[in-house]
């Protein structure tokens, strides 16, 4: 079995407004990731990832990248256990 790992971020900058979350939710399920991501009150976008360590590990790669109209300023990375629950990924509102 793969070493799973969970994590929860939230990334700052001008990621509202941009795509981020269609393309985070697009890349994570490429990654065979599940969790969610979401849009936050401040400004941020949130979200929970977990599956395969080294998926996840290139999931926390592209928040920094973003899509091309983002301008991320930083990434808060926070490991989490893994939830048995969760299957697929979601765009939250």
């Amino acid at each position: 079995m793969t070493n799973q790992k969970a994590i929860r971020a939230k990334v700052t900058g001008r990621v509202q407004g941009v795509g981020y979350r269609y393309t985070a939710a697009h890349t994570a399920r490429q990654l065979g990731l599940a969790g969610w991501v979401r849009n936050a009150p401040d400004g941020s976008v949130e979200t929970r990832a977990q599956g395969d360590e080294d998926a996840v590990e290139r999931f926390i790669a592209f928040l920094w990248r973003g899509p091309i109209s983002a301008e991320v300023r930083s990434v808060d990375v926070t490991p989490v256990e893994p939830d048995p629950s969760p299957t697929g990924f979601a765009i939250r509102s």
